[in-house]
């Protein structure tokens, strides 16, 4: 019997709307956790097909993003706003933030290029390459994690290492898509402060073909493990809300994002539509003049 074959995506290949935790073999050796999310997922559709009032109930209850007002006027990447401080108080996400490819294009060592083992890659401002230059252009955004140990009653986890990276108004990754393999934008890293925050500055990303607009994240024990990906204790996605990108990708410089974007949906992507991004979707405000703001609370079992 042939093992199935998967399909490639921009973001690497994937089965059954999952990417492949392994690209590198076969869909029958991906693993247990990659074989109980396919299942699951097949679950959820099964029931979905038998449960019409179901369906409409959840459908019902799928989170949004708040209406945010959009402007014509072109952003300055100077100009985002900062991002508000989350209280330690804020209720929290219901579960675990879910664990997500890395995708083919990590910059972490794992599939080439290594962003880092350079110098400097310990910064907040992302928008220019590491050791500095020419900032990329795009609407300005700031963005917030705010990360908590779950093994320890949800306690700020403090110290740890964040990595994020992203691509461009245009949907380009720096240091593999071509013509911009010798940059190193848009990545970075932060250490949790004590309320287990970091802060980003950087520019709302572009929505290319089949992905609907993210920033990854990997979550390191603390600055001294990042040049080793083996390290990590989570890899995941911040989503957008579809009013904040509707609004960004209608100013200069964001190509064919929005035409990209009206043909997805979170309950369609291959990352987010288990559950429409119920754990993923960031808070944001803002607007695409003067810059967007956004955050996300991230609960990690460090010990796992």
């Amino acid at each position: 019997m042939n093992s199935p074959r998967p399909t490639d995506t921009p973001d690497g290949p994937a089965f059954e709307g999952r990417l492949l935790d392994r690209p590198e073999d076969d869909v029958v050796d991906q693993g247990a956790a990659f074989d109980i999310r396919t299942l699951l997922t097949r679950r959820s559709v099964f029931g979905a097909l038998g449960i019409v009032a179901g369906a409409a109930v959840l459908a019902a209850c799928t989170p949004r993003g708040s209406t945010v007002p959009a402007t014509s006027a072109a952003a300055s990447p100077s100009v985002a706003p900062s991002a508000p401080a989350a209280s330690a108080d804020a209720a929290l996400p219901a579960g675990e933030i879910p664990e997500e490819t890395a995708g083919p294009y990590p910059g972490d060592g794992s599939n080439g290029p290594d962003a880092l083992e350079r110098a400097g890659v310990v910064r907040s401002d992302l928008r220019s390459d590491i050791g500095g230059g020419e900032s990329v252009a795009g609407v300005a955004l700031t963005f917030t994690l705010r990360l908590t140990d779950m093994a320890q009653a949800d306690r700020p986890l403090t110290g740890a290492a964040v990595y994020a990276w992203q691509c461009d108004a245009e949907g380009r990754y720096s240091m593999y898509t071509s013509g911009v393999e010798d940059r190193s934008w848009l990545r970075g890293v932060q250490v949790t402060d004590a309320d287990g925050q970091v802060t980003f500055t950087s520019i709302v990303p572009g929505c290319y073909p089949g992905r609907w607009p993210h920033i990854h994240f990997e979550v390191y024990p603390d600055e001294a493990s990042i040049t080793d990906a083996g390290t990590a204790i989570a890899t995941s996605q911040l989503a957008f809300p579809a009013s904040v990108a509707d609004a960004a990708y209608a100013q200069d410089g964001y190509g064919d994002s929005a035409r990209n974007l009206s043909r997805l949906s979170l309950d369609s992507d291959m990352v987010f539509g288990d559950d429409g991004g119920a754990l993923q979707l960031a808070t944001v405000t803002g607007s695409a003049g003067a810059g967007y703001a956004a955050s996300l609370a991230v609960r990690i079992d460090a010990t796992t």
